[in-house]
C-alpha cells in the first residue's frame, strides 16, 4: 500500500487530527476546541454535576471552572450579562451554575465588575434558597467585605416587606446558612416598622406578634393540630406547603386548600405523586390541575424548564418513587406530556428539509443532565421530538450498531410527537448501541441520495470511530448536491470540544437543553443566524 494515500485533507480518520485547531477529545478522537464564550454558555446551561461517560463530575467541573474563573477575572461584565440572561429567562435546568458564576464574578473581577455582579444579586438569586447557595459559593472566593454585606442587605431591605417575609418562612435554612446568619452579617439599616419587626423575629429577638401576616400565619400553623385548622390558615394567610408541619401534609383537605390558593407550577409537578396517593386528584380538581400543568403562559411565568417537566413526567408515569407508590392518572400524564412542549419558547418552523441524528451510544447513557435523573441519551431523544413537532419535513435517525456488533450504523427512529413522550424515550433507550460516528448522517444522506438542508446532531461530541471527520463529511455532501447544507451540533454535555468547525458559517454549536435551543436551530436553518 502506498502510504501517501493515507494523507488527505478531505477525508481524515477521526482518530487523527484533521485540522491544527483540533484537540483530543476524551474518547480518543479529535474535535474542534471550543472558545471560552461557548464553554461558559455550556456550563451555565448544562452544569457539570452529572459527569460524562469519560469524565467524572469532579473532573468535568475542574475543566469548566478554570474557564468560568478566567471570565470572572477578565470579562466580568460579560459574564454577569450571560448569567442574568440565562437565569432570568429560565433557560437552564438548574440555577447552581449561574449562581456559582455570579459568586465568582462578585469576588474575582475588578471593582466595577464586582459591583455589577453584586447589583445583579436580586435578579439571579430570587429565592431564599438561591441566596443561601450564593453565600456558600462566594465564601469559596472571598471574605465578607463591605460591598458584599451591602448587597445582601439590599436583598432584604429593598423588596416589598411581605415578599421578604414570604421568603423568610418558606426557605428557612439551606446550605449551612439561615436568614438569621445573613441578617447578622449584613446588618441592613431599615426604618419601616413592619420590616424591623420581621428582622427582629428572624434573629430571635421577638416572638413574632408584630411581624407581617404570613409570619403570624406560619406560627399559627405550627401550633395547630387539626386538618381543618391548617386548611383555614392556608386560605386565610396564603401559606405554601413548605410552611406547614409534616403532620399537615398527609391531610387531603390541606392539599385541597393549597390547590385552591394556586400551587406554583414546579411545586405542583413535584407534588403530583402525593396528590394522587391522597386521592385529591378527582373530578373538577383533576381537570383543573391538568389544565394548569399544560398552560404555556403559566409555565413561562413560573420559569419552568422543559427538563423539570420531563423529570416530573418520568417520575409520575412510573408510579413509584421515594415517597411510595401510586396509580398514575392518564389525564395527568397527558397534561405533563403537553407541558413539555409548551415549556419551550415559541418556535417558528424553518420549513427546511431536516435530518435529526440522535446519539444513543453507550457514552450518552452514562451521566445525567444537570445532575437530574435524566441521561443525555434520553434528553437528546426528547429534544429531537420538539423539532419533530414543529418541522413538517424531518427525518430522525439514531447512531446504533451494525448487525448487533460495535460497528457504527444509522437506524431510522420510529418515534413521533404523536406518541407519548415517555414511550418514545423508552423506545430509543432500548436500541442497540455501538461506536459513534458523527459523520454518518452526512455520509448516509450522500450515499443514499437523500436531500437535506440542515443536519442536526445531538451528541456529547466524543466521536472517534469514523474514517472521515463530520465537518469534512458536510463539505462532501455540499459538493454532491451543490447546496449550502448546514450542520447544527447540540452538545448534551459540558465538554470542551465540538465536531462543528467554528470557522464555517454554515455550522453552529449550541448547548443542549437550553430552553431556547429549538428556536435557535430553526432560525439558523432558515438563515436568520450566521
Amino acid at each position: 500500500m502506498d502510504p501517501l494515500t493515507s494523507v488527505s485533507t478531505r477525508a481524515t480518520s477521526q482518530l487523527l487530527r484533521a485540522d491544527e485547531r483540533q484537540i483530543p477529545n476524551a474518547a480518543g478522537g479529535f474535535g474542534f476546541a471550543l472558545d471560552d464564550d461557548t464553554r461558559v454558555l455550556r456550563f451555565l446551561t448544562l452544569g457539570t454535576d452529572g459527569g460524562t461517560y469519560y469524565a467524572t463530575a469532579r473532573e468535568l467541573t475542574a475543566q469548566n471552572a478554570s474557564v468560568v474563573l478566567r471570565a470572572a477575572r477578565d470579562r466580568t461584565a460579560w459574564l454577569v450579562e450571560q448569567v442574568v440572561a440565562i437565569s432570568a429567562a429560565g433557560r437552564a435546568p438548574r440555577q447552581n451554575p449561574a449562581i456559582f458564576a455570579l459568586a465568582a464574578a462578585a469576588a474575582l473581577g475588578d471593582e466595577a465588575g464586582r459591583r455589577g455582579a453584586l447589583d445583579a444579586l436580586p435578579a439571579v438569586c430570587r429565592t431564599g434558597t438561591h441566596l443561601f447557595l450564593f453565600a456558600r459559593y462566594v465564601e469559596q472566593f472571598r471574605g465578607w467585605g463591605r460591598g458584599l454585606r451591602r448587597a445582601v442587605a439590599r436583598w432584604y431591605a429593598e423588596p416589598d416587606v411581605d415578599d421578604v417575609a414570604f421568603q423568610a418562612v418558606k426557605y428557612r435554612q439551606r446550605e449551612g446558612w439561615s436568614h438569621r446568619d445573613l441578617l447578622r452579617l449584613a446588618h441592613p439599616a431599615v426604618t419601616d416598622p413592619d420590616r424591623r419587626a420581621l428582622f427582629r423575629w428572624i434573629v430571635g429577638d421577638e416572638a413574632g406578634e408584630d411581624a407581617p401576616e404570613i409570619v403570624r400565619g406560619y406560627l399559627a400553623a405550627r401550633a395547630a393540630t387539626t386538618a381543618s385548622a391548617w386548611a383555614r390558615l392556608v386560605i386565610d394567610h396564603r401559606l405554601s406547603w413548605e410552611m406547614l408541619p409534616d403532620a399537615a401534609l398527609v391531610e387531603p383537605d390541606v392539599w385541597r386548600a393549597l390547590l385552591a390558593n394556586g400551587l406554583p407550577p414546579t411545586a405542583l409537578m413535584r407534588q403530583l405523586p402525593r396528590l394522587t396517593r391522597l386521592g385529591v386528584l378527582a373530578g373538577d380538581t383533576r381537570r383543573s390541575v391538568a389544565a394548569q400543568l399544560a398552560d404555556p403562559a403559566r409555565l413561562r411565568r413560573g420559569r419552568v424548564h422543559p427538563v423539570s417537566v420531563l423529570v416530573a413526567l418520568r417520575t409520575y408515569a412510573s408510579g413509584s418513587g421515594a415517597g411510595g407508590t401510586w396509580e398514575p392518572i392518564r389525564e395527568i400524564v397527558d397534561a405533563l406530556d403537553a407541558a413539555f412542549y409548551a415549556a419551550f419558547e415559541t418556535v417558528v418552523p424553518s420549513g427546511r428539509r431536516t435530518l435529526l441524528a440522535v446519539d444513543v451510544s453507550g457514552s450518552m447513557k452514562v451521566g445525567s443532565v444537570s445532575g437530574l435523573p435524566l441521561s443525555p441519551r434520553e434528553a437528546s431523544a426528547a429534544l429531537a421530538l420538539v423539532t419533530m413537532s414543529t418541522e413538517r419535513d424531518v427525518t430522525c435517525v439514531g447512531f446504533t450498531s451494525a448487525d448487533g456488533g460495535w460497528a457504527p450504523a444509522l437506524t431510522e427512529l420510529a418515534i413521533s410527537p404523536r406518541q407519548r413522550l415517555d414511550d418514545a424515550i423508552a423506545a430509543v433507550s432500548r436500541l442497540p448501541f455501538g461506536s459513534t460516528d458523527c459523520a454518518l448522517p452526512m455520509e448516509w444522506a450522500r450515499e443514499t441520495g437523500r436531500a437535506f438542508d440542515t443536519f442536526v446532531v445531538l451528541t456529547d461530541n466524543e466521536t472517534w470511530a469514523g474514517a472521515i471527520h463530520p465537518h469534512q463529511a458536510l463539505v462532501r455532501y455540499r459538493e454532491r448536491w451543490g447546496t449550502d447544507a448546514r450542520l447544527v451540533v447540540v452538545g448534551m454535555t459540558a465538554t470542551d470540544v465540538s465536531i462543528a468547525d467554528p470557522a464555517d458559517g454554515g455550522m453552529l454549536d449550541v448547548a443542549g437543553f437550553d430552553a431556547a435551543a429549538p428556536g435557535l436551530i430553526a432560525d439558523f436553518s432558515r438563515g436568520d443566524l450566521g
